[in-house]
């Protein structure tokens, strides 16, 4: 049997990692500032981390949501308590699609409304009603297509507006800092008024901090530089370390009922144990602060490189970009000079989303090489 072929290949095996380096099958080791789509969140194979997770293993790794799980309602404690969301309610899945599909679907049940609003440029993940709110169209299924959505620009709150007042939107989605979009964010006066003009509509805020989320932006979510509190928040990718889970919070005005929402896979003992980790080495080793400290360096560092046209992002979720496809530049880094980057839908940019225990040691070095992998393809 063959692999279903999806995913174009780098001519690399990474066999094992810790913290910002991975080593690969022949011995060489590549700096990671790409955390595999910004997944890795507290470093590769992290000491306590792994000890967590190991030690659940031993005793319970899975059972269904229909029994009591403890670690769970250590999860939500911990996890209000960091984010100040302790007014919030929890539930718990396994991905980033899952969690804004669930997301969706709440505010769609909370409003008996199907429309959705979402952004030019947004990902929001690729199954069903994910997808349909991710404006790409070749990744868009006839299947996904029959889900009513209206894309429109960020910043424009009148274009926002004028659809909410129609009466049919459930809910508006968007990311605080755009991912695969390409770094683009809303400012803060765009952000504070669509907060409003949702809650006067009576539409449903969805904040999908599935990338941004978990200290990557220098705060707990990225929607937070805005003053605002959105209705459901998802959440992702640096959740679990490497570990698959996600969630939503869900304000205190949504009411639970049994069979609502459910799932199999999500919440299990050791993803919380995994999660649970991943907090606490946050909070004790200062990774928010660490964030905003590196990317304080970042921007002035990388102003060495005059090819470079505008840094965007906010703590360590960048892109630096140029006025050039950066595709060979990517594959340079990559095969050349062993520094992972990321790619974006602006073919223009590179993504720069590394552990949150990245050092400005690392930084130098990708500078280095950036200036040398530029200096060599004008040669």
């Amino acid at each position: 049997m063959n692999l279903f072929d999806v995913y174009p290949l780098y001519p690399i095996t990474p066999v094992k990692a810790l913290d910002c380096i991975i080593t690969d099958d022949k011995g060489i080791e590549y700096l990671d500032l790409y955390s595999g789509h910004g997944v890795i969140s507290i470093g590769h194979t992290q000491p306590y981390y792994v000890a967590k997770v190991k030690a659940q293993l031993d005793n319970l790794s899975f059972y269904s949501n229909a029994i009591q799980n403890p670690l769970q309602v250590e999860l939500a404690d911990k996890l209000g308590k960091l984010s100040g969301y302790t007014d919030y309610s929890l539930f718990l899945c396994s991905s980033g699609a899952e969690a804004n599909e669930n997301a969706l679907k709440m505010a769609s049940f909370h409003t008996n409304k199907s429309r959705v609003v979402s952004f030019h440029n947004a990902f929001h993940g690729r199954t069903s009603a994910a997808v349909a709110t991710t404006d790409n169209k070749k990744i868009v299924a006839p299947i996904n297509a029959q889900q009513i959505v209206t894309f429109l620009p960020l910043n424009e709150i009148d274009l926002v507006e004028a659809e909410l007042i129609k009466g049919d939107v459930a809910c508006v989605i968007i990311e605080p800092i755009q991912g695969v979009g390409g770094l683009d964010q809303g400012t803060t006066e765009f952000f504070q008024a669509l907060e409003k003009v949702c809650k006067a509509n009576d539409v449903v805020l969805i904040l999908d901090e599935v990338q941004s989320g978990f200290g990557r932006s220098g705060k707990f979510f990225a929607h937070q530089f805005h003053d605002i509190k959105p209705d459901i928040i998802c959440m992702a990718k640096g959740m679990g370390n490497g570990f698959p889970i996600g969630g939503i919070l869900i304000a205190p005005h949504f009411e639970a009922s049994y069979g609502l929402l459910g799932t199999t896979f999500g919440g299990s003992h050791l993803a919380c144990a995994a999660s649970i980790a991943v907090l606490e080495v946050m909070e004790s080793q200062s990774l928010m602060e660490n964030a905003k400290k590196v990317e304080a360096y970042f921007m002035q560092a990388i102003k060495v490189i005059p090819e470079i046209i505008k840094v965007k992002g906010r703590g360590l979720m960048l892109g630096v970009e140029f006025d050039f496809d950066v595709s060979t530049l990517r594959k340079k880094m990559i095969i050349e000079k062993h520094i992972f980057t990321g790619g974006a839908n602006n073919k223009n940019l590179l993504r720069i989303l590394p552990p949150l225990t990245i050092t400005t040691d690392a930084i130098d070095a990708f500078i280095v090489a950036l200036q040398e992998s530029l200096v060599e393809l004008k040669s």
